[in-house]
């Protein structure tokens, strides 16, 4: 139990199911529409890679509005912040239902990018109410229900896609946006102490974060670790059309293997983190990730490339991140509490630019003829770089205290 601050707007904290459905909302736009992808450019008339960059450049953009969402909630609040984003994401997904040109779609699309507020508010949200330990344990929870929207969305999306084309999708997004609209006004407290200084002061607080190994220990360790997922996300649906021919539904089912592993190291999160610790559980997830995609490239390498078995290796990228990324989240976000939503953003950013780069990278190297090897070679690359990350924050606690 927590004993909540004193609210600027309201005497209670927001409920969990609120920060929950916030975080799925983020979550669902980022993968509802992955089985569509060939469809969607079929009907632009455009080739897949161009398609493709739904994903990394939204995530590219992700990362960039949550470098300035973390300062602005700072400055002026959790909930008016939140609010304004949501509103810019539900023109936004108008937007792209009516885009005539491909072009038009992906300026659309680049601006569904404000419901990063979501994730980045809903962190510095649970950092606001409890202290460092139990942030772990409550954003484990929150994202294990989150991880169940991920892993039916790419399902919700290829029914959708099947049943009506691929605007469906968008359509569901438009509905979502507006009912999560709704539940923010009505229980979105706020939860922050209004900060005095403008937001260029905020912003050059940043310094202070820079200077924290520490801080930089956890978002190497997030970073590199959802970089396995967030290049997944790029590659995967090429890889589930192109090697093994699976139709858009069938697809969206694969596609969910990872949030199902998610959804089972959120629980651990959840369980564990508050008697094992933060940088235990950190480096538990870096090797369980990297053991599981190295594991899958040996199966595929040798000959067994069933897509049940390739896809459902998988889930271990989301077993790992699912252990790893509460409690990265909630180091870094405890380096320097008074500072919880700019930490938030600038750590989200780092996150997902790493994961768009990554996202980019795959989709140009899966070529014709390549097989899975490239998506599988970038994401074992990736979760390998996150162990020494995730020993270094481990071993750093243990050498210095309060750096």
């Amino acid at each position: 139990m927590y004993t909540p601050r004193r609210f600027l707007r309201r005497d209670s904290p927001p409920h969990i199911m609120t920060l929950v459905i916030l975080a799925g909302l983020g979550a669902l736009t980022m993968n509802i529409f992955l089985p569509s992808l060939p469809g969607m450019a079929a009907w632009f008339g455009v080739d897949y890679r161009l398609m493709q960059l739904t994903v990394p450049v939204y995530l590219g953009v992700n990362a960039g509005l949550q470098v300035v969402v973390g300062p602005l909630s700072d400055r002026y609040g959790r909930r008016p912040v939140m609010l304004v984003a949501l509103v810019v994401f539900v023109v936004a997904t108008l937007g792209t239902l009516v885009a005539p040109t491909v072009e038009v779609f992906l300026a659309f699309r680049m601006c569904q990018a404000t419901v990063a507020a979501a994730m980045v508010i809903g962190r510095a949200v649970v950092r606001d109410m409890v202290p460092a330990e139990q942030a772990a344990s409550m954003i484990g929870y929150v994202t294990m229900g989150m991880a169940l929207v991920p892993m039916v969305g790419p399902t919700i999306g290829g029914g959708l896609d099947a049943a009506f084309g691929w605007k469906a999708s968008f359509l569901f997004l438009l509905v979502a946006g507006l009912g999560v609209l709704a539940l923010v006004w009505a229980d979105l407290g706020e939860t922050a102490h209004r900060q005095t200084s403008g937001l260029a002061a905020q912003i050059r607080e940043y310094p202070e974060l820079f200077a924290s190994r520490r801080f930089w220990g956890y978002c190497g360790a997030s970073a590199f670790g959802s970089g396995a997922f967030f290049t997944f996300l790029g590659g995967a649906p090429w890889v589930g059309t192109e090697v093994y021919g699976l139709a858009p539904g069938t697809l969206g089912l694969y596609l969910g293997m990872p949030a199902l592993g998610y959804m089972l190291g959120n629980f651990l999160a959840g369980r564990l983190s508050v008697r094992v610790g933060l940088d235990a559980m950190v480096l538990a997830g870096a090797v369980v990730c990297t053991l599981g995609l190295a594991a899958a490239t040996v199966i595929y390498w040798a000959g067994l490339v069933h897509p049940g078995l390739f896809f459902g290796f998988m889930a271990f990228i989301g077993l790992g991140n699912g252990m790893l990324m509460p409690n990265a989240t909630a180091g870094m976000l405890s380096v320097r509490p008074g500072l919880a939503g700019t930490a938030s953003g600038l750590g989200g950013a780092i996150t997902l630019g790493g994961g768009a780069t990554l996202a980019a990278l795959a989709g140009v190297l899966l070529v014709p003829g390549a097989g899975p090897y490239p998506l599988l070679f970038i994401m074992l690359l990736s979760s390998t770089a996150s162990i020494p990350c995730a020993a270094y924050v481990s071993r750093r606690r243990r050498v210095v205290t309060g750096v």
